[in-house]
C-alpha cells in the first residue's frame, strides 16, 4: 500500500550543555527528572541528533530514513544540492540558555566543506519566545576592532570589551550570517532556525569550567578564520510587511541562500491556503495559540513538517495565533 504524505510530527532530540536549564519544560518538552537541558532538537536529520517521526504512514521513521525513502518529495527540488551531498538542509531548535552560551562563530559551507568533512556551513536565526529584563544577544564585534587586537584579547581572556551587546525582548528576530560572531546570553528562550550544521568555532568562554572540571576547548584559529570583522555594531532589523489581509498578517523576517522565514499572526478562525508544489518543503512552528494543518491539531510550542509534494494544504487558526513559516527560495 502507497503510504500517504502528511503534515509530519516528530520527537525531540534533547542536549545538556551546561548553559542549559529547565525551562524547555513550560513549552511542553519532557525533560529528564535531573539535570539540565540546553537545546530541543525539533525537525533534526544530523549525525550528532535525529527525530523521529510521530504520525502517519511514517511514523517510527528517522527522518534520515525518511529522505532515502522520499528524497525531493519531502525537501523539494530548491534542495537538490543538499539531497546530492546526503544533507536534510536545516536544523529546528529550541535553546534554553538559562547561563550565557559562549561567544562563538560559525563557517560558511566552503570553509566546512574543505576543513570539516561532509559538515555544512551554519547559517541561522532566532526567534526570541521569552526575556528576563535586561537580556542581551552578542552580535558582531565593536567598532576598530582588528583581527590582531581580537587575537590578543583572547589569549588575555579579555574579550568582553570588543563584543557588541544587543538588548532583546519576547518577540524579536535575529539573523545570524554564517561568519557572525556571535553569542546568546543568559535568561533567554529562543527558537533557532539554520542549516543542518553542528559546527561551532568556540572563541571565548568567559573563563568558565564544564561539566568535567576543565575548560571547555576553543577553536581560535578557525574562528579567526572565518569572523567577518567587517559586521561592525549591527542593529536588529524590523519584520517586513508582506501582506495583511482577511485575518492573517505575513511579515518576513529573514531571508537568504538557504531558507526563509516569515511570521504569520492569524486571528480565530482565519484560514491560510497553500500548496507544496514540489519546490520546497514548508515547516510551520506555532508560537502562541492553536492551529490546525490539514486534520493535524498543532499546540504551542510545536512544529510541522509539509512535504514538499504535499499539495493542498490549509492551515485555520483555532483561536488567535503566532506562527513561524520557513521554506526554501528557488
Amino acid at each position: 500500500m502507497t503510504k500517504k504524505l502528511s503534515p509530519l510530527l516528530f520527537t525531540s532530540v534533547l542536549k545538556d550543555y551546561i548553559w542549559g536549564g529547565r525551562n524547555l519544560e513550560k513549552l511542553g518538552r519532557k525533560l529528564p527528572k535531573d539535570g539540565v537541558i540546553a537545546e530541543s532538537w525539533d525537525i533534526a536529520a544530523h549525525k550528532d541528533g535525529t527525530s523521529l517521526v510521530e504520525n502517519g504512514d511514517f511514523a517510527g521513521y528517522s527522518l534520515t530514513q525518511l529522505q532515502d525513502e522520499l528524497g525531493l518529495d519531502l525537501i523539494g527540488k530548491n534542495s537538490q544540492w543538499a539531497h546530492e551531498r546526503g544533507k536534510f538542509p536545516l536544523l529546528i531548535k529550541l535553546l534554553d540558555a538559562n547561563r550565557p552560551l559562549s561567544v562563538q562563530v560559525h563557517p560558511n559551507d566552503d570553509y566546512a566543506l574543505k576543513n570539516e568533512g561532509n559538515e555544512l556551513g551554519k547559517t541561522e536565526m532566532w526567534v526570541v519566545l521569552h526575556a528576563e529584563p535586561n537580556a542581551e544577544v552578542i552580535l558582531g564585534v565593536k567598532s576598530d576592532t582588528t583581527p590582531e587586537l581580537f587575537a590578543e584579547a583572547i589569549q588575555e581572556g579579555k574579550l568582553e570589551p570588543f563584543l557588541h551587546h544587543i538588548p532583546v525582548k519576547k518577540g524579536d528576530h535575529i539573523c545570524v550570517p554564517a561568519g557572525s560572531l556571535h553569542a546568546i546570553m543568559d535568561g533567554l528562550i529562543i527558537a533557532e532556525i539554520q542549516q543542518n550544521s553542528n559546527t561551532t568555532y568556540r572563541v571565548y568562554d568567559w573563563n568558565r569550567l564544564g561539566a568535567d572540571g576543565n575548560p571547555r576547548p576553543l577553536h581560535v584559529d578557525k574562528a579567526l578564520d572565518v569572523t567577518n570583522f567587517a559586521q561592525v555594531e549591527p542593529s536588529l532589523v524590523e519584520p517586513l510587511l508582506i501582506s495583511d489581509e482577511d485575518g492573517i498578517r505575513r511579515s518576513r523576517l529573514c531571508e537568504n541562500q538557504y531558507f526563509i522565514t516569515e511570521k504569520i499572526e492569524m486571528d480565530a478562525g482565519a484560514s491560510y491556503r497553500g500548496f507544496c508544489s514540489g519546490a520546497t518543503m514548508e515547516i510551520w512552528g506555532v508560537l502562541e495559540g492553536q492551529i490546525r494543518v490539514n486534520d493535524l491539531t498543532l499546540n504551542a510550542v510545536r512544529f510541522t513538517l509539509l512535504p514538499a509534494a504535499l499539495g493542498e494544504f490549509t492551515v485555520k487558526a483555532e483561536g488567535k495565533a503566532t506562527l513561524l513559516r520557513t521554506y526554501v527560495g528557488s
